[in-house]
C-alpha cells in the first residue's frame, strides 16, 4: 500500500512536466503571460494598481484558491487518480487492439490496398490533424451527452458544482465521468491509428511538441487553463466562431441555466455552431459560476462521490414506479374495450 500511495503521488507531481497535462508547467506559465493584458486594461483600474503585487493579488486571489469549492478541487485530482490507478487498468478500453480491429474491419469490407505512398511529412501532419479533429469531436459529443442525458448529468453535476473556477477545476469530476472519458480516448485513437494504419502503413508518427500532439499543444498554450479562472480572456465575435475562448467556457460554468448547455466545445466552436448551442462571450454580462441552489448536495466530498449514483437510484425508481402505475391504469381500464 505504501508503495502504491508513493508511485502514484509521484506520479502526480509529474503532471507538471508533462505536456499531455493540461497543468503542464509551460501551459500554466502561457496562462499567466495571457493574464497581463486583461489586468492591465480591464482589472487594474488606475496606474498605482499596476504592479506585480497587484497583478499577483490579482491572477491568485485568496478567496478563491482557498475556497471550500477549490479544495474539493484539490481533494479530487488526488482521490481520483489513486481510484484510476487502482481500477482502470482493470476496466478500462485500451487503443491497440481496438486499432487492429478497425484495420481488420476495413480491410474485411474494402479489401486490402497499397499504401498510399504520400511524403511522410504529409503522412505525419494528416494523422496528428486526424487525431485532434477526432478527438475533439468525440469530446464534444460525451460532453453533449454528459448534459442531455439525465442520469449522466448527475455525474457532470459535480464539475458544475464548482463554485469557484482555478486550473484545477479540470479535475473536478466524478470516477465514472473520467472513466467514461477514458473509454472514449481509447475509442477514438484506435479508430483513427486503424484507420490511418489501413491507408498509409504501420509506420505512423505524430508531429510533437515535447511530447504532445501538435495541435494540442497550441490549443492549451493559448491559456487553456484561464477557461476554468476568473480571468476573462475572449478572442472576439469572429475567433469565437471557430475557437472556443477562456471565456466562453467560464459561461458554460454560469449559474444561470439558460447557459448550461451552451459552448460544448473543447478547442474548436464549429461543433457548437453546427448544433446551435455556440454562444459568443461579447453577449454575456454578470457571470456567476456554479449550479444554482443544485449545488448543495456537493458541499462535501461524501456527496460528491455518493449523491449522483443515489440520483440516479431515484430516477430509475422513480420511472419503475410510472410504468407500475400505467400498467395498473391500462389493466384496470381493459375492461372498457
Amino acid at each position: 500500500m505504501i508503495d502504491f500511495l508513493y508511485t502514484n503521488l509521484d506520479e502526480l507531481s509529474g503532471y507538471l512536466f508533462d505536456a499531455n497535462k493540461r497543468i503542464y508547467w509551460g501551459y500554466l506559465l502561457s496562462s499567466l503571460m495571457l493574464a497581463v493584458p486583461a489586468f492591465i486594461w480591464g482589472a487594474a483600474k488606475s496606474t498605482s494598481q499596476r504592479s506585480v503585487i497587484g497583478f499577483l493579488k490579482y491572477v491568485f486571489p485568496r478567496n478563491i484558491y482557498f475556497s471550500s469549492s477549490a479544495r474539493h478541487d484539490y481533494y479530487l485530482f488526488l482521490i481520483n487518480n489513486l481510484l484510476k490507478a487502482a481500477f482502470f487498468p482493470f476496466i478500462v478500453l485500451t487503443m491497440a487492439p481496438i486499432a487492429l480491429g478497425v484495420s481488420d474491419a476495413i480491410e474485411r469490407i474494402f479489401g486490402t490496398i497499397e499504401h498510399l505512398t504520400w511524403s511522410a511529412s504529409t503522412i505525419m501532419f494528416t494523422f496528428t490533424f486526424l487525431l485532434f479533429i477526432f478527438d475533439d469531436l468525440t469530446r464534444f459529443l460525451l460532453h453533449l451527452a454528459l448534459h442531455k442525458i439525465p442520469f449522466l448529468w448527475e455525474f457532470h453535476k459535480v464539475h458544475h458544482s464548482a463554485k469557484v473556477l482555478t486550473p484545477m477545476t479540470i479535475y473536478r469530476s466524478h470516477p465514472v465521468e473520467s472513466y467514461l472519458y477514458a473509454c472514449r480516448m481509447a475509442l477514438t485513437q484506435g479508430f483513427v491509428v486503424g484507420f490511418c494504419y489501413y491507408l498509409f502503413g504501420p509506420t505512423l508518427k505524430m508531429v510533437d511538441i515535447v511530447g504532445a500532439n501538435l495541435f494540442v499543444f497550441a490549443f492549451n498554450f493559448m491559456g487553456s487553463n484561464l477557461r476554468h479562472s476568473h480571468i476573462w480572456l475572449s478572442w472576439g465575435d469572429k475567433f469565437e466562431n471557430w475557437l472556443i475562448s477562456p471565456a466562453q467556457h467560464q459561461v458554460h460554468h454560469s449559474d444561470n441555466p439558460m447557459w448550461f448547455d451552451v459552448n460544448l466545445g473543447s478547442a474548436l466552436a464549429v461543433w457548437d455552431r453546427l448544433a446551435g448551442t455556440l454562444v459568443k462571450a461579447s453577449t454575456v454580462k454578470n457571470l456567476s459560476i456554479g449550479i444554482g441552489g443544485k449545488y448543495a448536495q456537493h458541499s462535501n466530498l461524501f456527496g460528491i462521490y455518493c449523491s449522483p449514483f443515489v440520483q440516479v437510484f431515484v430516477m430509475i425508481r422513480n420511472k419503475v414506479y410510472q410504468k407500475n402505475i400505467k400498467t395498473k391504469v391500462n389493466k384496470n381500464n381493459s375492461h372498457l374495450y
